[in-house]
């Protein structure tokens, strides 16, 4: 078994997500022990929007830069694959394997879930023949995109979940769930690790580790908090040539993360 995959065996993995080496390094060095890449923020810092526009040669620099500089498990955002025909689907995750990934999501958005079966079981067939213990953790967008009413949410996503299980799913990612009554019956209903995302409204820690939530992703927050800080500093620099230098993390100490 993966040492990945062991952290979703007990506890609460908590994942920070990443845009790029600097970012992923200072990461791990907090204690983190994993690192999941957000897509957002990997298509932002290189000039493109979020939502299958990143060029999969792009993506695949970011995972090696990555992977040169963490020594913790890599698991990389993948969106919808980049592509709605399966074999290529897979041949993208071999390559982010390849690059030094050992666990990827991939989501259904607005797309047939029978495409994301399509989809799993490539990615699933191709990891297996080249030996690699790839987690596959689906994401639905049943809450984040409104894929069905209220009432049926719930339902829906179990439903969903039971078919990417088959597929080869390894793990279920539920963005945009905050009702703890919810979460408790997809945890109860669903055989696999689930995977929440931060947002406010979200239960405790200890509340989510208590309803069986296994993981915890940060999403875009992070990227969008870093890029925000950017827009106020650089605002203040063109305004007055002042910064809040208290602010900053010492040269020295990001230096260090890279001797």
């Amino acid at each position: 078994m993966s040492a990945f995959r062991q952290l979703h065996e007990r506890g609460l993995l908590l994942l920070p997500n990443a845009w790029d080496a600097g970012s992923a390094r200072l990461i791990e060095n907090l204690g983190a022990k994993a690192i999941a890449t957000t897509s957002a923020g990997v298509a932002w810092a290189r000039g493109y929007n979020d939502g299958n526009r990143l060029p999969v040669p792009t993506l695949i620099a970011v995972v090696e830069e990555i992977a040169r500089v963490v020594r913790v498990p890599l698991t990389v955002d993948l969106e919808a694959g980049y592509s709605d025909e399966p074999s290529s689907v897979a041949e993208t995750a071999a390559r982010v394997v390849a690059a030094g990934a050992v666990g990827i999501n991939i989501e259904d958005g607005e797309g047939s879930p029978d495409l994301l079966c399509a989809k799993i079981e490539a990615v699933k067939r191709a990891a297996q023949g080249s030996g690699v213990d790839l987690f596959v953790n689906a994401r639905t967008d049943v809450y984040l995109a409104g894929l069905a009413p209220d009432e049926r949410r719930v339902e829906e996503t179990i439903a969903r979940a039971a078919r990417y299980r088959d597929a080869g799913a390894d793990g279920l990612f539920v963005p945009c769930i905050t009702e703890p009554a919810e979460i408790e019956a997809i945890v109860k209903a669903v055989p696999m690790p689930l995977n929440v995302m931060w947002m406010p409204g979200l239960p405790s820690l200890s509340e989510l580790e208590r309803l069986g939530v296994r993981r915890l992703s940060a999403g875009a927050a992070i990227a969008a908090i870093a890029l925000g800080t950017i827009a106020s500093s650089s605002s203040a620099f063109l305004e007055n040539g002042t910064l809040a230098a208290g602010e900053a993390m010492p040269y020295g100490e990001i230096a260090s993360l890279f001797a």
